[in-house]
């Protein structure tokens, strides 16, 4: 069966659909009220990450010479390579496979699979022309319509070229189209499924260039295809796939991203897909800078009158302004050009056309670059271009989360345990170090706190900011008599107006020790509205953080480390000071803990206990992932070890399913601590518990 393309302008599935579609899901953050918190305002998060942004590129100037420019050019693109975590330095062999084909008039398609990593298969479409000798050739990246290669729009662009006589590879992302978790089309592989990609330092947006790579790899074995003559399109997120890929691989002539094009301070207020997320990308560059690494090859941006904000026409401009001067360093102004049209978020006729002429232009040597008409076609029946239609895909395809979950065992096999305490003394401090500016970015307090002085009450409050922009609450109380020494900081990333309520800090506040409930920023009350999507409660401020290069869970370190210093200044944190992390604030609690010593004791409770899951997380937070921590420090296991010889209680702790590990599952995953604290003659502070109540966790701070 055929479709035939309506005539009527597609409904975009790109990010613009993807915000609005999602954002109907409820909201996993609680952001209840309370008598007890300030009411910080919900968008001083969304205000302080433009502010740090603005102070990083407020000065910003296109270079000025070609030399000045072709320095920054290696800068960025070194950068780049180091936010993706590198590429693998030997390519898997390809092992091609044709599955099938579908002759047409003027081509035929292919459906396709080849290797980009060991044991990890790409599913495509490739469409060749009837007629005979090598043709230009054009790789087509879909962006986030539910049907990946297979969806209409993608098929409509890969019909068109092919008639012009371009081979075509139409191409799914991993996680999407045929390579998702399951065997139908449709998953989306963003948020908790493209995290879990996060801790080995391999996020997505660098797996999909390197992927594109490998399908220009296996679009060179054919012989239908003429080497140097390559361009690559796509929309939305397909657009930011073609705009990384076409600056990064230079075997691409012609670029032409849809939809797409912004900049990344535009992105801040917006939900992206994680597949656009760059970690850290704003330290060292703006998207303008991405973008002209595609020069002098030929580059046409293609923008939408009435797009999402971050892909609008005024924001694609501000990046043009620096685009163009980079171009005319080369003397070749007419390289790079901006395609406005009057249009939602889409990749729609027009679009195709001005993409077919410019693709004409400089892949083939023909035309002026003027849009070339499409005649009237028919799409296939999606179902008909599967490489593995129904439920045929094998049992054992590789996901994204087993990928993930893969290659984090082999980093950790690579680690090898300390034999003595004095080498153990020196990695330690290594890590450590590794852990607070590598990863986190920098946790240390604030020297210069502003506070609010509390009132004289029963429960006070302290109104501090961590750093300029940022204001949280600290709220005390002292517990029943008697009265006993040491302070209790009980942390929910849920926010603090829960936690009058949780059962916890009831028990310890009854005990009679001081109970301080702190409100971390983008957390709960303090969280912009919105922010949640999906499986991630806090995917926004998450991936506004990860794009900054500011990742959350050191801002949210950083948070606690300075409560505990404003706390101290005051009397409130004695040489007796407790944390205690509440499901994924434990692991906020686990990083502040190794970082400063002034924390005596640290629990878990209900908290992540390995970041390692082949299947998506569950009820935990994105921010308490940041990129490249199991590379470059460790699983929860080794981080905990860091805290030795302080005292540590690990209670209740779950897998990255969200499920409770048993007796026989904790067994081993905190070996790693176990043998630090027994190395630093501490065996004795260190527990690990499956299961206790609020009030046996009390007994524990004794």
């Amino acid at each position: 069966m055929r479709m035939r393309i309506p005539t009527a302008l597609f409904v975009a599935a790109g990010v613009l659909a993807l915000s609005l579609t999602l954002s109907s899901i409820p909201d996993g953050a609680g952001r209840l009220g309370s008598n007890l918190i300030h009411a910080a305002e919900p968008q001083s998060f969304l205000e302080f990450v433009r502010s740090q942004t603005d102070a990083l590129h407020l000065d910003d100037q296109p270079p000025a010479t070609l030399d000045e420019w072709k320095t920054r050019r290696v800068a960025i693109r070194r950068k780049l390579l180091q936010a993706w975590g590198g590429f693998p330095a030997d390519d898997a062999p390809l092992n091609a496979k044709v599955l099938g084909t579908i002759q047409r008039d003027k081509y035929r398609i292919e459906k396709v699979i080849f290797q980009t990593l060991p044991d990890v298969w790409m599913t495509a479409n490739a469409y060749v022309p009837n007629q005979p000798g090598k043709h230009a050739a054009v790789l087509c990246v879909h962006g986030h319509w539910k049907g990946a290669k297979q969806d209409p729009h993608v098929q409509a662009r890969c019909i068109g070229l092919a008639r012009l006589g371009f081979f075509v590879l139409a191409v799914d992302a991993f996680g999407a189209g045929e390579r998702g978790i399951g065997k139908a089309l449709g998953e989306y592989h963003g948020e908790m499924v493209a995290a879990t990609l996060y801790p080995i330092g391999r996020p997505l947006s660098g797996l999909q260039v390197y992927e594109n790579q490998r399908a220009v790899d296996y679009m060179l074995t054919r012989p239908e295809v003429a080497g140097p003559r390559l361009g690559i399109t796509g929309a939305s997120g397909g657009g930011n796939q073609s705009m990384y890929a076409g600056a990064f691989d230079e075997r691409f002539k012609a670029v032409v991203p849809v939809c797409s094009v912004g900049n990344y301070k535009a992105y801040l207020g917006a939900a992206c897909c994680m597949c656009e997320v760059v970690p850290g990308a704003l330290s060292f560059t703006e998207e303008w800078g991405v973008l002209s690494l595609t020069a002098p090859r030929a580059l046409m941006i293609v923008s939408a009158t009435r797009d999402a904000f971050q892909f609008s026409v005024g924001e694609a401009k501000k990046s043009l302004a620096f685009v163009r001067p980079v171009y005319r360093l080369y003397q070749l102004p007419g390289s790079v050009k901006h395609a406005v049209f009057e249009s939602p978020h889409d990749y729609n006729q027009p679009m195709r056309e001005a993409m077919y002429g410019w693709m004409t232009k400089h892949l083939k040597g023909e035309g002026d670059g003027s849009p070339i008409s499409e005649a009237t076609m028919e799409t296939e029946d999606p179902e008909s271009l599967r490489c593995f239609p129904g439920e045929t895909r094998p049992d054992d395809w590789m996901t994204i989360p087993n990928f993930a979950a893969r290659e984090a065992r082999e980093l950790l096999e690579l680690k090898t345990a300390p034999v003595d305490q004095d080498k153990w003394l020196t990695t330690a401090s290594r890590l450590r170090r590794t852990l607070n500016m590598k990863v986190l970015k920098g946790t240390k307090p604030s020297s210069s706190v502003s506070v609010t002085p509390p009132a004289t009450s029963p429960q006070q409050k302290l109104l501090f900011e961590p750093e300029a922009g940022i204001q949280l609450t600290a709220t005390h109380s002292i517990g029943k008599a008697p009265q006993r020494p040491g302070t209790v900081i009980v942390l929910s990333l849920k926010g603090a107006s829960e936690l009058p309520d949780n059962e916890l800090a009831r028990a310890v506040h009854e005990s009679g020790r001081r109970v301080v409930s702190l409100s971390l920023r983008a957390t709960g009350e303090h969280a912009p509205p919105g922010d949640s999507i999906r499986r991630a409660p806090d995917h926004n401020t998450a991936e506004w953080s990860l794009i900054l290069g500011r990742p959350l869970l050191g801002q949210w370190v950083r948070d606690l480390r300075t409560a505990i210093t404003v706390l101290a200044d005051r009397g409130y944190a004695d040489e007796n000071l407790t944390v205690i992390g509440h499901g994924p604030a434990g692991v906020v609690a686990l990083c502040a803990a190794a970082l400063d010593r002034r924390i005596n004791h640290t629990v878990t409770f209900e908290s992540l206990g390995s970041f390692i899951s082949d299947t998506p997380y569950e009820n935990q937070r994105l921010g308490i992932l940041p990129n490249g921590i199991v590379r470059d420090v460790g699983d929860i296991s080794h981080i905990a070890a860091l805290i030795a010889p302080n005292k540590l209680t690990i209670c209740g702790t779950v897998s990255g399913s969200g499920t409770p590990l048993s007796d026989a599952e904790l067994d081993g995953t905190f070996d790693p601590t176990s043998h630090i604290y027994k190395l630093c003659g501490a065996t004795g502070q260190f527990s690990v518990i499956p299961k206790l109540s609020a009030d046996d966790i009390v007994k524990k701070l004794n």
